[in-house]
């Protein structure tokens, strides 16, 4: 799978030059001519990538093609032209002059791999050379290990190089004194070795800037699957988390009005009916809230999308606690403050802390116990208290003492989001509380203005357009 480090990297000549055309530069920049050269240009380097000699290689032979062996052939009028110029070169015998060539041009086999040698026994070589009074065309091959280390060695390296290459073009400049001006050569000399350190850390820092950019695509690519991965878990909590309300509220109900309803159809058939109405009621409600949150989840490929209804919110609370009293336990609901004006997301958190309490509450103290539900809005905080009498007759609430389930679990999550906290424990004899206190001031995580944030009360009972739908 291409990555988009290996994207930048097999394409980043060809952008630079659709760039430049693009925001109306050069418009020869964005030819295809210039691609194609990118690309075969991309090619010779991951070759070269794969097989560093080849190109080594070829250096060295392209230098001996075009410089040493014009200095091998025969010549004609050397002698008029150096009368002319009143410089007289040596001449060395073939196999001293080859040993020179070899001498400038082998080392560069290893100018990338070790610049600084190569640069050193190249220079040495020149010295040599000039100091016998030998001019050779070879002597480019200084200024191509100068370009190397500039392009590969260390700057401390590169520094001490520049010394010595000044010292031997003073030499050179001394030994065409007869025929040029010192001043001349060792202008034209600076020239040629500036040119060649400039090129050479020129393309040093464009690599340095594309490996950068390599290394962010690629830095940016992780984090992106990180963030996806985290997104993906964050929703996986937040599905189970409504899963978990939605069916296990639903079930408990269903199953204790089943047991009901089974016990009451030999005393009282029209109990036992009505208990089989309440749970097909409870259940098309529960298969609707699963139909809504499946169809958020599902892909659509039609036209029509899900559909939405809204979330609960505290005005349901009586519908709530209608069921679980249909179910046996006998519960009384109290609201004080203008809890109905609260933010919908902050109704919807204390509908679910409520209804998890109250599933727990017919769980493990049965269908005969007495439940307390209370919605104090009050002092920039909303209070959520339920409290149940227990079993009946005293007996132990079920389930281990130190026992916390995915429930507890859920609502404290619920609750931090509004920088809230959740107790719970053991009541009174052998009932059993749970509080939640949300953090509605000011100052909290959702806003300015008091209770729940931005639109926490607010004078029209449904501000959301779309009705809270999710």
């Amino acid at each position: 799978m291409t990555t988009v480090a290996d994207e930048l990297d097999e394409g980043d000549a060809v952008s630079e030059h659709d760039t430049a055309a693009g925001a109306g530069g050069d418009p020869l920049s964005g030819h295809p001519v210039f691609a194609r050269l990118a690309r075969l240009g991309q090619r010779a380097r991951q070759a070269d990538r794969d097989h560093p000699w080849v190109l080594d290689t070829a250096v060295v032979a392209a230098v001996f093609l075009l410089f040493c062996l014009p200095d091998l052939l025969p010549f004609h009028d050397g002698g008029e032209r150096a009368r002319e110029h009143r410089i007289v070169f040596a001449r060395p015998p073939l196999a001293a002059m080859l040993a020179l060539q070899a001498g400038l041009l082998l080392p560069l086999l290893w100018r990338r791999r070790r610049p600084a040698a190569a640069f050193a026994a190249v220079a040495a070589v020149f010295v040599l050379q000039w100091s016998l009074g030998v001019a050779l065309r070879a002597d480019v091959a200084l200024l191509v290990a100068l370009y190397s280390l500039a392009l590969h060695g260390s700057l401390r390296h590169l520094a001490w190089a520049c010394t010595a290459m000044a010292g031997a073009s003073a030499l050179v400049a001394v030994e065409l004194s007869g025929g040029l001006p010192v001043g001349d050569a060792l202008f034209f000399l600076f020239s040629a070795a500036t040119a060649a350190v400039a090129v050479g850390i020129a393309v040093r820092i464009r690599r340095a800037q594309l490996a950068g950019l390599r290394e962010r695509a690629a830095r940016l690519e992780v984090e992106r699957d990180q963030r996806s991965r985290l997104a993906t878990a964050t929703e996986r909590t937040r599905v189970a988390r409504e899963m978990h309300d939605i069916i296990g509220h639903n079930l408990s109900v269903i199953i204790t009005l089943a047991d009901g309803g089974a016990y009451a159809t030999e005393a009282s058939p029209e109990r036992g009916r009505e208990a089989l109405l309440l749970i097909g009621e409870t259940s098309r409600q529960a298969l609707g809230e699963l139909r809504r949150m499946l169809g958020v989840l599902r892909d659509q490929g039609g036209e029509q999308g899900p559909e939405f209804t809204p979330q609960p919110g505290i005005a349901d609370l009586d519908g709530l606690c209608a069921r679980i009293r249909a179910a046996g336990p006998q519960v009384v609901y109290t609201a004080r403050g203008e809890v109905g004006r609260l933010d919908r997301g902050v109704q919807l958190m204390a509908y679910r802390i409520v209804q998890e309490a109250l599933t727990n509450t017919l769980k493990h103290a049965g269908p005969d116990t007495r439940a307390h539900v209370t919605l104090a809005a009050e002092g920039g905080r909303l209070r959520v208290r339920v409290r149940d009498g227990g079993p009946p007759g005293g007996a132990v609430r079920g389930g281990a003492a130190g026992e916390e389930g995915h429930g507890l679990t859920g609502m404290r999550e619920r609750a931090a989001l509004y920088g809230g906290t959740v107790t719970a424990g053991p009541g009174p004899g052998a009932g059993w509380t749970v509080e939640a206190v949300l953090d509605l001031t000011p100052d909290g995580p959702d806003g300015p203005d008091g209770l729940g944030g931005p639109g926490a009360f607010t004078s029209d009972p449904d501000p959301d357009p779309t009705g809270g739908l999710t």
